[in-house]
Parts: structure tokens; C-alpha cells; sequence
């Protein structure tokens, strides 16, 4: 409980901001999704690469673990939403929620705390590849207008370019010289906070009544995607601390960054904020559990 209370108490608290922020004045959340996506983002995928060191064999395993994880949750969203006759905007809400969790602001954090700097190691090559993936796959996806349209998308945004830049600098062992460094590091420790700044004040706009979709969304991300994540690794080969991390990261709720995404790209926002607040309480019962679990 004290893990969940650290990892989480600064998230709620900076939500919190923001949706009194959201009650007290009209703000733009088109403004504020593209400050983020625009140039608050793509400084943090850049130095988060740049500067990840990764053990290869273990890196490459957990990527392909996350990747595999990833397609299946991918079709069971679609599935799901074609047999219980989704609307277009409610799929691509669905895709984004359940894709994607929130391994950056709550998973490394809490894993540091419950697994030391070791787990820690594990958790930021799950980030990197799901950095990646979001700079790349997801805005195609999300798109939705077929693979040209959502190329061009995706080629449009600059988290794609510094993603690549990231890997660049990694693969080469090189830097960015300092001052460029330490603009992109401002740039990128304001990317979290503003999104949850805009998550508090889409929730300040938002009745915040969970039905059916959320608690689909909800039992997908925090049950279906953990038990998905614990076969596949297994399959892949992994063992011990490297499952146990990527089973954890599987595990976290629907990613802040996903708002972001669906108010940017397109699908039902108002359900996944419900979807994003559901999933986070809900968490403070299912994290331990599957800690728990992940480590017998």
C-alpha cells in the first residue's frame, strides 16, 4: 500500500489541479492536447531513448513480448467492438485504451519502489518500446483512413522524428550537446504533468458515470492484458524479474497519453477520461494482486 501510495498520490494531485483548474476558467483542451503532442512529448521520447541503457538480450525479449501483447489486445478491441456494435468513435476509444497503459508516470515509479533499480532497468526498455510504438503504429491505427492517410499522419508528427533521433543517439552512443540537452530535458518534464493537467480538466467537463464500455475497457486493461502479458513472456522465454516487469507494466491503467491521442486523432474522449479514472482506482486493488502473483 505505501508503494501504490507514492507512485500514485503525485499523479491524483496533479489531476486534482486540473480539474479545478478546468471548473474555474474555459480552456482549450485542442490547445493543450497540441502543446503536448507537439513539443512537450517528443522531447521526452528523444532524451528517454537517448539516454536508456539497455541489456540486449532481455531488451529485445521484452519488446517482443510487449509488441505480441500488444497485437492481441488490438484485435480483442476490435472484436469486441464489432459484436457489441460500436460506433467508429467508440472502436478507436477502445483501441487507445486498451493498447496502451500507463507505464511512464505510474509504472516506472511504481516498480522502482517494489522491485528496486533493477526492475526499474526492465521497465524503461517496456517504455522505450512503447514510446516507439506510439510515435509510429498508433497514430496509424487511430487514424483510421487507411494506410497512406495514417502514414501521413505519423509522418507529420515529430514525436516520429524523435523517436528515430532518440534511437540514433542510442545506437551510436552519442549526445546531444549540452544546452540542446537541457532545452529538450525542460521540454520533456513538462510532458507528464501537462497531461494530466488535461486529463483534470477534461474530467472537470465530464459526468463521470461508468457503464458497460468503461468497465470493459477497465477489465481488458487491468485483467485481460496482465494475463496476456504473463503467457506470451513465458512463450518468449522470459523468467523471473524480466516477466514479472512486463507483466507489471501490462498491468498499470489506461495511459494519461491516450486523452491526448483520441482528442488529437479522433474517437469518444468523454469515455476514455471515464475509462482513464475508472481504471486508476480500480488499480489501487489489482496492482497488489497481480505484484503479488507475478512474483510466485
Amino acid at each position: 500500500m505505501e508503494v501504490l501510495i507514492s507512485a500514485m498520490l503525485p499523479v491524483a494531485l496533479v489531476a486534482l489541479v486540473g480539474f479545478g483548474v478546468g471548473r474555474s476558467f474555459e480552456l482549450d483542451m485542442q490547445t493543450l492536447t497540441r502543446l503536448n503532442i507537439y513539443a512537450l512529448l517528443p522531447a521526452l521520447v528523444l532524451t528517454s531513448l537517448a539516454e536508456t541503457t539497455l541489456a540486449l538480450g532481455s531488451a529485445i525479449a521484452i519488446v517482443t513480448s510487449f509488441l505480441l501483447n500488444t497485437v492481441v489486445l488490438y484485435l480483442l478491441a476490435v472484436g469486441l467492438s464489432r459484436r457489441l456494435d460500436f460506433s467508429m468513435d467508440e472502436q478507436k476509444s477502445l483501441i487507445a485504451i486498451v493498447m496502451f497503459s500507463n507505464v511512464g508516470n505510474l509504472g516506472l515509479p511504481f516498480i522502482l519502489f517494489a522491485l528496486g533499480e533493477a526492475g526499474l532497468e526492465r521497465a524503461v526498455v517496456y517504455l522505450v518500446g512503447s514510446s516507439v510504438m506510439i510515435a509510429s503504429v498508433f497514430p496509424l491505427v487511430l487514424k483510421g483512413a487507411g494506410l497512406r492517410a495514417g502514414l501521413n499522419v505519423t509522418l507529420r508528427l515529430p514525436v516520429f522524428w524523435a523517436a528515430l533521433a532518440g534511437l540514433g543517439l542510442q545506437a551510436a552512443q552519442g549526445a546531444l550537446p549540452l544546452p540542446l540537452a537541457r532545452g529538450m530535458a525542460l521540454l520533456g518534464e513538462g510532458a507528464i504533468p501537462v497531461a494530466l493537467l488535461t486529463l483534470g480538466v477534461q474530467l472537470a467537463r465530464t459526468e463521470l458515470v461508468f457503464g458497460r464500455y468503461e468497465l470493459i475497457g477497465a477489465v481488458l486493461r487491468l485483467g485481460v492484458a496482465p494475463l496476456l502479458a504473463y503467457g506470451i513472456g513465458t512463450a518468449v522465454g522470459l523468467q523471473g524479474l524480466d516477466r514479472q516487469v512486463l507483466v507489471l507494466q501490462a498491468a498499470m491503467p489506461v495511459a494519461v497519453n491516450s486523452l491526448i491521442w483520441v482528442t488529437e486523432l479522433g474517437g469518444d474522449r468523454v469515455r476514455v477520461a471515464r475509462t482513464i479514472v475508472l481504471s486508476t482506482f480500480l488499480s489501487v486493488v489489482t496492482l497488489p494482486v497481480v505484484l503479488w502473483l507475478s512474483s510466485r
